[in-house]
């Protein structure tokens, strides 16, 4: 579905003064990425290795100065308006941010509805039953009528997810979509996503640098470190088997759930009655 080769992204360097600027920084550096149809693919590494950038890069969100991205066979960075037009209705962004994604001014429902407004094919009474039918998927059946700030976070970002999927794209970029949820929120919409990808079949890169997200959803992992892949591979293999040593050390930095943990041998005697005589 999506080829990348030799993706180059750079920022601008510094102003020195009116007229000069300090070198350009690069933050991805000839990078080679494939996902499949219908393919789960994580993509990890610490704060600054560019997985953000990445992301909005394939997306046409983030400017990129060398490489192809291919999706479906045609090179969307250098494609003209109408090749780049139907890239973009093919694809869809979840953003980390449920509440800042979302237009305050907006009802659900409308904020939903937003991405079909290019779907001539569908009249009406078609929207209507298509948004109502995304939001009963994503659990927010009877809500279409309130406002961002009436919603939990949970909830909003069901939101942003549902605005997504409503048009039933090919491919989803997912970043950090649950970073800003607690730990018993994330786990809900984590098997929510999982659902609703293998339901609809769409291929996703999942940003995160939750390892304990990216193990529960992803069927391959990518792990980056300053703009480079240093590793990839089946989730298992990359899991149990980590090659790279920064991937290692991302393994041993995740905190381990309290029944992996082991039991501390303290030998625990009883006390005798007779001490609290």
């Amino acid at each position: 579905l999506l080829q990348v080769r030799g993706l180059g992204v750079s920022y601008p360097g510094a102003r020195l003064g009116f007229f000069k600027r300090q070198p350009p920084v690069p933050v991805i550096d000839a990078l080679d990425l494939d996902i499949h149809p219908g393919e789960m693919v994580a993509l990890v590494g610490g704060s600054g290795s560019g997985k953000t950038t990445l992301g909005r890069a394939i997306l046409r969100l983030a400017p990129s100065n060398a490489g192809q991205i291919l999706f479906r066979g045609e090179d969307v960075r250098t494609a003209g308006r109408a090749a780049l037009h139907r890239f973009r209705l093919a694809c869809q962004l979840v953003f980390q941010d449920p509440f800042s994604s979302l237009d305050p001014r907006m009802r659900v429902q409308e904020i939903v509805a937003e991405p079909l407004r290019h779907l001539p094919e569908l009249d009406a009474a078609a929207r209507l039953r298509r948004v109502a039918e995304t939001l009963d998927e994503v659990g927010l059946d009877g809500l279409g009528a309130r406002y961002p700030h009436e919603l939990s976070g949970g909830q909003r970002q069901r939101v942003a997810i549902a605005r997504a999927l409503v048009r039933r794209p090919a491919f989803v970029v997912a970043d950090e979509p649950v970073s800003a949820l607690d730990m018993t929120i994330q786990a809900q919409v984590l098997r929510l996503f999982q659902s609703l990808q293998q339901h609809h079949g769409f291929a996703c890169l999942f940003i995160s640098h939750d390892l304990a997200a990216v193990e529960q959803i992803a069927d391959r992992v990518i792990v980056m470190e300053r703009g480079r892949i240093v590793e990839q591979g089946a989730r298992d293999a990359v899991f149990d088997r980590p090659r790279h040593a920064y991937t290692q050390a991302l393994l041993a930095a995740t905190p381990r759930p309290l029944h992996e943990l082991a039991e501390p041998a303290i030998d625990i005697q009883p006390v005798p009655e007779k001490a609290f005589a």
